[in-house]
């Protein structure tokens, strides 16, 4: 069983206008049970040694350059059913005075919480990979191995496995996780429901059978058990074939490409050169995990759009649009830096000229950009920052959030 619940060596914070390195990330998993999209943030109910159901939500937010995955592609947090267990790689805040959750001492993840026990309210809680169970296996070259299933009345308990694909690991240790009738089975381009696989003779419609650890991806969850074991988690979904899960990559894929045309590719200023009568070269860098036909759209020579944003990549503006004062201009060049990329960033330079300098646009500060050929639409109002009259309007303060 691959928990993914260790810690880097000393607790890290990142710095502004620096992609932190993975390595030093503090590592865990739970379910979400909590979401507040607009703001990139939510709570998690962090796997610890002690009882699961008792462990109280644990807040966490996005960083402003942090990747979610789901189903082995990009996604947002409102693509995650709650109830998913996701993988996480943290740190601490960045600032603290500006962080959009609790602020816990920083050996908080070595402290007792009651039953709980140790690791469940970590301070690494600001996120830089968020990935559900696949994500994370397909990143780690992992697979689940299934061994035997035990069925009756359309409920039942299989014993899997998680490992490396190429094998070679005697380590790994057997794992006990529920399924029953709303379990999603995909093979190639099938949705099967578990009574499917039983109709067909593949799997029994009572008893046990030996699996042979057929290889698969299983999508997790938790659900509380009745008897009496507080840790157990639930197989959502099976993808036994790679079509399947390409498949599942390709449909999740086109919907965060649909969702970004609309809200602008995310970025950060690099570098300021200004000139005469408020005109000014700006470089930006692209933040990573999108697809590489989104990057692709930024060419030399086409126009760019450029608003200000918030660390919670909330638009600085919205209310006719966000290109009603947006910096507009030309695209100078575009680079790719050579060399390993740091997660987060995507390794490509934006330059531009525009004749406003707008606020947003200063080194260090966050933006949103867009080539002159995707679609101009309006941002919900819970997407965008109004008239900047407080923290209440970028977002509810971290007291919404008990400080467990």
């Amino acid at each position: 069983m691959v928990l993914g619940l260790y810690a880097a060596d000393e607790p890290f914070r990142p710095e502004a206008g620096k992609f932190p390195p993975l390595e030093k990330a503090h590592s865990y998993r739970g379910e979400l049970v909590f979401v507040d999209h607009a703001n990139r943030r939510g709570s998690l109910r962090v796997q610890g040694a002690g009882t699961y159901f008792r462990n109280a939500p644990h807040p966490f937010a996005m960083l402003p350059y942090g990747i979610v995955r789901y189903h082995g592609a990009p996604a947002d947090l409102r693509d995650i059913p709650l109830g998913t267990v996701m993988h996480v790689r943290a740190f601490l805040p960045p600032d603290p005075k500006l962080s959009a959750v609790p602020v816990l001492p920083v050996d908080n993840k070595d402290k007792i919480a009651g039953y709980s026990g140790t690791g469940v309210a970590p301070a690494e809680n600001h996120v830089l990979l968020l990935e559900d169970e696949p994500s994370h296996c397909l990143r780690e070259g992992l697979v689940w191995k299934l061994k035997e299933l035990e069925l009756k009345n359309n409920v039942g308990m299989m014993v899997a496995t998680c490992e490396p694909k190429a094998g070679g690991d005697s380590k790994v240790s057997e794992e006990k996780l529920t399924l029953d009738a709303a379990t999603r089975i995909w093979r190639g381009r099938e949705s099967l429901m578990l009574a499917d696989l039983v109709a067909e003779g593949i799997w029994p419609a009572s008893g046990k059978k030996s699996l042979g650890g057929q290889a698969v991806l299983l999508g997790i969850t938790w659900k509380p058990t009745p008897d009496g074991v507080f840790t157990r988690f639930h197989i959502s979904d099976i993808w036994l074939d790679e079509t399947a899960e390409q498949r599942a990559a390709q449909i999740q894929t086109e919907v965060h490409k649909a969702f970004i045309r609309s809200r602008w590719m995310p970025a950060w200023v690099d570098a300021v050169e200004y000139g005469k009568f408020g005109r000014a070269s700006v470089t930006v860098t692209l933040f990573g995990g999108m697809d590489d036909s989104l990057y692709a759209d930024f060419k030399k020579g086409s126009q760019l759009i450029v608003n200000g944003a918030e660390n919670t990549l909330k638009h600085a503006g919205g209310a006719y649009g966000p290109a009603h004062m947006a910096s507009k201009g030309p695209i100078l060049d575009v680079t790719k830096v050579t060399g390993d990329v740091p997660l987060g960033s995507s390794g490509i330079q934006v330059k531009f000229e525009t004749d406003l300098v707008i606020e947003g646009i200063r080194p260090g500060r966050v933006v949103r950009v867009c080539p002159s050929g995707w679609p101009q639409v309006q941002v919900p109002r819970e997407e965008y920052v109004g008239d900047g009259s407080g923290a209440e309007d970028r977002f509810p303060t971290p007291v919404i959030f008990p400080k467990y």
